[in-house]
C-alpha cells in the first residue's frame, strides 16, 4: 500500500472515531482524534489505562499546537527549536481538545513531529492526534510494528502499513513540564 493511501485509511478512521495503530517519531503509537470524547476513552481503555494519567498528542506544525494551548511561553519554542530528540512539552491552559485527554491540572503534553509519515498524517487529519504508545500500560513501550501485542493490534480500528518491516531502536521522547510561570520540570 502506498503511503498515500495508508494515510488516507488512517484519516478516515479517524474522522469516524476510530482508534489507529501508527508509526510516529518516537515509538509506534495509538492513536485518535484528540478532540473526540469516545474516542480518547476507546484508547484509555485499549491501553488498560487510569484515565487520570494524561496521554500525549501530536500535532504537525508551530501553528496547530498553538490551537490547544492559550499562551505557549517562549521557553517552550527555545526548547522545540534546541531539541535534538523529540520533545514533549506538557504546558497549561490546554483548549479546544477531548476533556477526557486534558489533565486535571489544566495540561496538555503536545509534540511537534518532523518524521514524514506522522507529520503527514496530523497535516492532513487538521487537528491534533493522541499519540501514546502501543502497549497496555506497564508493559514496554513497542519501538518497532512486530514488537506489538495481538491484543493491542486487535482492539484498534486501523492498522497502517507504512514501516511495518522497520527494525530499529526507537525510544520515547523526553517530557517537559513548562508552567506559564516559567517553571520547567524534566519528567522523562
Amino acid at each position: 500500500m502506498k503511503q498515500e493511501d495508508d494515510i488516507k485509511n488512517a484519516v478516515e478512521c479517524m474522522k469516524k472515531g476510530g482508534v489507529i495503530l501508527y508509526p510516529t517519531d518516537t515509538v509506534w503509537g495509538i492513536g485518535c482524534d484528540a478532540t473526540n470524547p469516545a474516542a480518547v476513552e476507546k484508547v484509555y481503555k485499549i491501553k488498560r489505562r487510569d484515565d487520570s494519567k494524561a496521554l500525549i498528542c501530536l500535532v504537525d506544525s508551530d501553528a496547530r499546537l498553538q490551537r490547544y494551548v492559550r499562551n505557549v511561553p517562549n521557553i517552550a519554542w527555545d526548547l522545540i527549536d534546541a531539541a535534538v530528540k523529540p520533545i514533549t512539552i506538557i504546558l497549561d491552559n490546554a483548549v479546544n481538545l477531548a476533556p477526557n485527554l486534558i489533565a486535571e491540572d489544566g495540561s496538555i503534553a503536545l509534540r511537534i513531529t518532523n518524521e514524514p509519515f506522522s507529520k503527514e498524517l496530523c497535516r492532513r487529519f487538521q487537528k491534533a492526534v493522541v499519540s501514546t504508545s502501543a502497549n497496555v500500560s506497564g508493559e514496554p513501550a513497542a519501538s518497532n510494528y512486530c514488537d506489538i501485542s495481538e491484543e493491542i493490534l486487535q482492539a484498534v480500528d486501523y492498522v497502517c502499513w507504512s514501516r511495518r518491516q522497520e527494525h530499529k531502536p526507537h525510544t520515547p521522547s523526553n517530557i517537559i513540564k513548562l508552567t506559564e510561570n516559567g517553571e520547567i520540570t524534566i519528567i522523562r
